[in-house]
């Protein structure tokens, strides 16, 4: 059975296996003090070109995006996203469960934009009734989006804008960011993120990881108390060297990019088959995911040899599945997929 499902089903890249099978006799103090987490750190905030950045090291992208946003936003206050976003839609309730509601506005190819932001925070200041709703708090994208679309260093900007000129800080959810950063249509880097946003993460677990994100507050802005936050949503790891020995050899030669670079690469054939072949393409994307839409038969049909992501019922009659790709996939996995294709 081929396996096209999602991008954090194989353990971790080889050089990560192999680290970890060097270090297994050492010991290391915990949650996060460690040497190899303070040169990954440091590794980071080389590449971001902003000494002043904190970096921390986090367990998994639910807790991740609970924590940072329970963190910066009011208690009294929701966070913006699109429709489309992780948040508003695969997190169970986590964002809510923390007493912040998700603030969720029509997507556009997986985006906001800027002036629908701004917008929305002039009809909210604007209501008679506003002292009395969710008032809008912070500002999530993620990026890539959740159909694979990437925000160009513009259209971030842009919204950071907004958000500041609407006293709220911007937050981009990089669970997949490497495969953002090495697309042909990227043309925002680490260092234009550092300048943008007001926290972003670098995501471990889907980019050849065996799991962990990094959290990056890009002006040393990490609210009061976060180790204690952190603990507090149950994100906080007593082996926290095992997240800073994954980051620190996804950060050295640059193999978080060549992974990265290695499934978009896989992703760009498969998906060049699919327009050869004729097939419905719902997102244009340069991204490793890649959703297409089919027959209910259809879908059933490739589903008995290949495994696929379920995104949504489009109609009565079609569904969009998703194909996604990873630092694991082979040249004869992409093979054998086109041929079923």
């Amino acid at each position: 059975m081929l396996s096209f499902e999602n991008d954090y089903s194989a353990a971790a890249c080889p050089q990560i296996i192999a680290r970890m099978q060097q270090v297994q006799n050492e010991t290391h103090p915990g949650y996060g003090t460690d040497d190899y987490c303070k040169a990954a750190a440091g590794k980071i905030r080389a590449l971001c070109d902003n000494p002043e950045s904190d970096i921390w090291f986090l367990t998994g992208g639910t807790q991740t995006n609970q924590v940072v946003i329970d963190s910066i936003t009011a208690q009294y206050a929701g966070v913006v996203c699109a429709d489309s976003a992780h948040i508003n839609t695969h997190e169970a309730g986590a964002i809510e469960a923390t007493g912040h509601k998700v603030l969720a506005l029509p997507q556009q190819d997986g985006k906001i934009s800027a002036p629908q932001l701004d917008d929305y925070c002039e009809r909210f200041n604007a209501d008679a009734n506003h002292t009395h709703m969710v008032r809008p708090g912070c500002v999530y994208v993620s990026q890539p989006t959740e159909y694979g679309t990437v925000y160009t260093r513009a259209e971030l900007a842009a919204l950071a804008q907004v958000a500041h000129d609407h006293g709220m800080p911007l937050f981009i959810d990089g669970a997949r960011l490497g495969y953002a950063l090495t697309c042909d249509a990227n043309d925002a880097n680490l260092d234009d993120l550092a300048r943008i946003a007001d926290v972003f993460t670098i995501g471990g677990t889907k980019v050849g990881a065996m799991f962990g994100e990094a959290v990056v507050f890009t002006r040393g802005n990490t609210p009061e108390n976060f180790t204690a936050l952190v603990k507090l949503h149950g994100a906080l790891l007593a082996k926290g060297w095992l997240l800073g020995l994954q980051f620190d050899t996804l950060f050295t030669d640059d193999l978080y990019f060549q992974l990265s670079k290695h499934a978009n690469a896989q992703a760009d054939k498969i998906r060049q088959a699919l327009l050869d072949k004729g097939y419905d393409i719902a997102f244009v994307s340069q991204t490793n995911q890649i959703f297409i839409t089919v027959t209910h038969s259809r879908a059933q049909e490739l589903q008995q040899q290949v495994k696929l992501g379920f995104m949504e019922a489009v109609d009565a009659s079609h569904v969009m599945l998703r194909i996604c790709t990873s630092w694991a996939t082979t040249d004869d996995q992409v093979a054998a997929l086109i041929a079923l294709l």
